[in-house]
């Protein structure tokens, strides 16, 4: 197998720089800058619970926005995520 087969095959590179992606949620477009390893984790739990990926970013922006000192969206995702992660192990 190709050097290039291998990195397609275990997903995003690991060590990667944020890729910015816009998103409506709530009614308005934001832009969310995540590295490509958290994406692709996001589109995994959105697809796992059956949402559509706007739908979980904003049921996320919902709680993130509740905290006493809130997190800026990105920050809550990748918090969010490992969360989970954390959890089902």
């Amino acid at each position: 197998m190709a050097m290039d087969e291998t990195r397609a095959a275990a997903g995003p590179p690991l060590f990667a720089p944020p890729v910015k992606r816009s998103i409506t949620i709530a009614g308005h477009a934001t832009s969310i800058s995540l590295e490509p390893v958290f994406w692709q984790a996001l589109e995994a739990r959105a697809c796992a619970e059956a949402l559509p990926l706007s739908a979980l970013v904003a049921r996320i922006d919902v709680a993130r926005i509740a905290a006493d000192d809130p997190p800026n969206l990105a920050s809550a995702i990748r918090a969010w995520l490992l969360s989970k992660a954390l959890t089902e192990d």
